[in-house]
């Protein structure tokens, strides 16, 4: 387990279980990714990358989300197990 926090998460693995350790204010507004389920705490998992990267297919509780690169910069998280 990696537990020193990154933000953004680049190439992700399919199957790679990430933490969100918080959300900071960048380009995307951090409350919309508060209200999608990105709060600290929450665990999700990568379903899909789109063939160039972007955007990323996460599994949050249940729920499909789709995520662009720049959405994604302005989480901090860890990976876990």
């Amino acid at each position: 387990m990696d537990s020193k926090p990154i933000a953004g998460l680049g190439r992700p693995p399919r199957g790679a279980r990430y933490r969100v350790l918080g959300v900071r204010d960048g380009r995307v507004c951090p409350e919309r990714l508060l209200e999608m389920g990105m709060i600290p705490g929450a665990e999700f998992t990568v379903t899909k990358v789109a063939p160039l990267g972007d955007p990323i297919e996460v599994d949050l509780g249940g729920s499909r989300l789709c995520l662009r690169r720049s959405e994604a910069a302005d989480l901090t998280f860890e990976r876990v197990g």
